[in-house]
């Protein structure tokens, strides 16, 4: 997340909290009552964000992981084609010398 979307985000809760006064104020309830509602309201979604990251980071599903995976198994496969393509443009004699050396 950019510092400009976690900014948007705060921004975001910041109004959530502000709409939900105001609608609760619109519904009835006395400017204290619908604070305190507001702000219930608020608590819940914050601990419910912060549970869904939780599981994501305990399950391992977070965004930088899967991209660390996504970007390591092309990284393997490229560079498995381009040592494979090197090893068969060396001719039989070298192909054998290079075997002999890693052991194979």
């Amino acid at each position: 997340m950019t510092r400009a979307r976690a900014l948007w985000l705060c921004f975001a809760v910041f109004a959530l909290g502000g709409a939900g006064y105001w609608g609760f104020k619109a519904a009835g309830l006395a400017g204290l009552d619908a604070g305190i509602a507001s702000e219930a309201l608020l608590v819940l979604l914050v601990v419910g964000w912060t549970g869904s990251y939780l599981f994501r980071v305990v399950t391992g599903r977070m965004t930088f992981m899967e991209q660390r995976r996504r970007y390591r198994s092309a990284y393997d496969a490229l560079t498995t084609d381009q040592l494979r393509e090197h090893f068969e443009s060396l001719s039989p004699e070298e192909q054998q010398a290079l075997l002999e050396e890693v052991g194979q």
